[in-house]
């Protein structure tokens, strides 16, 4: 485990080293921002939008948060970028392996007490995604019910997106506002945009 002091230091000297490999103002940071898309994804370390993608300064509105849930700040980032920047597309990206996800199915079958408020705040809204995979086929088999559940969580969200926001379903209907689920793949760097 690395101390705090010590991984704030490491924190500048990356900062530092970006700086100085920054070729030119068009490759680096912007005082603008044109996002063309809107990504909802995971606070996992392993995903980070605008490399999985490979994008840069100002292309992405990059929304994180542990498990690609949808809370009323999330919808409100996302409208903010719809409404701000005219941002047509958002995308949902979850991903193999996460620890929401994990979390929750561990919570299912083995409920916990002690959890913190804030954390079953987050398994809570997972919950009604994967609970019913829990009497599927898919149950018996740890990686396919995780998969499922990676999935069946990331169309969720998409849903309350689609649903949750007359904002969102006003510009989805009249303005051509895109809002799709993608997995990537944490093991092979890919991203699977899901059919709807």
């Amino acid at each position: 485990m690395i101390p705090a002091p010590e991984a704030l230091a490491r924190l500048r000297e990356g900062n530092r080293r970006f700086v100085e490999r920054v070729a030119s103002p068009a490759e680096g940071p912007s005082a603008g921002q044109e996002p063309f898309a809107i990504i909802l994804g995971c606070s996992d370390s392993r995903v980070p939008a605008e490399l999985v993608f490979g994008q840069g300064f100002g292309d992405l509105f990059v929304i994180r948060v542990a498990g690609n849930i949808v809370a009323p700040s999330q919808v409100g980032s996302v409208e903010f970028a719809a409404e701000r920047f005219g941002t047509r597309l958002a995308v949902v990206l979850g991903h193999t392996q996460c620890g929401a996800v994990a979390a929750t199915l561990e919570v299912l079958r083995q409920p916990r007490a002690a959890q913190s408020p804030n954390l079953r705040a987050i398994v809570e809204r997972i919950r009604p995604a994967v609970e019913p995979l829990l009497s599927e086929p898919a149950a018996h088999d740890p990686a396919e019910l995780a998969a499922a559940a990676t999935r069946a969580n990331i169309r969720a969200s998409v849903k309350q997106l689609r649903h949750g926001s007359t904002l969102l379903e006003r510009r989805i209907e009249h303005e051509g506002l895109m809002i799709v689920g993608a997995e990537y793949c944490v093991e092979a760097g890919t991203v699977e945009f899901l059919p709807d």
